[in-house]
């Protein structure tokens, strides 16, 4: 699948034939030594998928049971079971799915399984999208290593369901902005860091100390370009940095990410386009997801602290 950032791109693939299944999944997953089969129910297997190459929310339901070995390369999987029965990694350190409970996909090496009669829903992020939200925010540099044995639980659990039903209402709604997707893409990505361990296969970048004109090229370029779909590589780029000199940099200065400091910016035209708004014509919800704000209580919460007012109080301010 490929689809430009900030722009979906919908897969939908089913029906009864073992053969097209065969040729369907072996090619989604590059799967090795593969068998398709019926069981004790009529085969009939469904796939969909949307999303773009930074993160794509797919699942895989099939009446049958399906054996091979995958190898993910080039991204990172992340897949929990809601029917039926599968085990992954048996040649490694197997995994057996539980109902429910997300795990991830081995990425450094060929994964054998085995999957009966089940549905699998699986969030697939691109490795160098992943693996740049990962340098950002911990100093990682290339490849990341998952422990594949982890199973979230408790408090982790009830975070990482509400992260991912947060990300689908966006990636699934046709109407949702690029802006709005690549934070939710953004936010996908950090809860996958947050909620599974994991080890960068190099260790930190020595840190380099950014300049106050590299820092201000960093600002001007996120006022200038604050209504699209921008990423830290890109600012850093434009700054003549690299992302954790830009990260370290706006820490020391702002005390805050890159990041942060783009979404205040995008409060800032939120405030403008909320006083400027006319009445009965706008919604706080609709220009809070035009400038990517997709968790309204959130949005809330951080328009009041930065602005001593909720955005419905400026908005009804408006009408005066």
């Amino acid at each position: 699948m490929s689809a430009k950032p900030g722009s979906a791109q919908r897969f939908e693939a089913a029906g009864t034939d073992v053969d097209q299944a065969r040729e369907l999944y072996g090619a989604a997953y590059n799967i090795g030594r593969m068998t398709v089969e019926p069981t004790a129910a009529e085969f009939r297997y469904r796939f969909t998928s949307v999303g773009d190459d930074d993160l794509a929310l797919r699942a895989s339901q099939v009446e049958g049971r399906i054996t091979g070995a995958s190898f993910t390369q080039g991204e990172y999987v992340v897949a929990w079971m809601t029917r039926g029965e599968g085990v992954s990694d048996l040649l490694g350190s197997p995994m057996t799915f539980l109902q429910g409970q997300p795990a991830m996909f081995a990425n450094d090496r060929p994964a054998q399984f085995d999957l009966i009669d089940y549905r699998l829903n699986m969030m697939h992020f691109g490795g160098t999208y992943l693996e740049g939200v990962a340098a950002e925010l911990e100093g990682s540099v290339g490849p990341i290593t998952f422990d594949t044995t982890f199973r979230p639980s408790g408090e982790a659990l009830r975070r990482w369901a509400e992260a991912v039903a947060s990300v689908g209402r966006v990636i699934y709604d046709d109407g949702s902005s690029a802006v709005l997707r690549a934070e939710a893409n953004r936010s996908a990505a950090v809860a996958l860091l947050e909620t599974f361990p994991h080890l960068a296969v190099q260790p930190r970048r020595d840190r380099v100390v950014a300049s106050g004109r590299k820092t201000a090229a960093a600002v001007e370029f996120m006022i200038a370009n604050a209504h699209r779909p921008i990423r830290t590589e890109e600012i850093a780029a434009a700054a003549g940095l690299s992302p954790r000199s830009l990260q370290t940099a706006f820490r020391r200065e702002y005390d805050l990410t890159a990041t942060d400091y783009l979404r205040s910016i995008r409060l800032d035209r939120v405030r403008q386009e909320l006083q400027e708004a006319e009445p009965g014509l706008a919604t706080v919800a609709e220009l809070a997801r035009r400038w990517g704000f997709s968790h309204l209580g959130r949005f809330a919460a951080s328009y009041a602290s930065r602005f001593g007012e909720y955005p419905s109080v400026t908005l009804a301010s408006s009408a005066r």
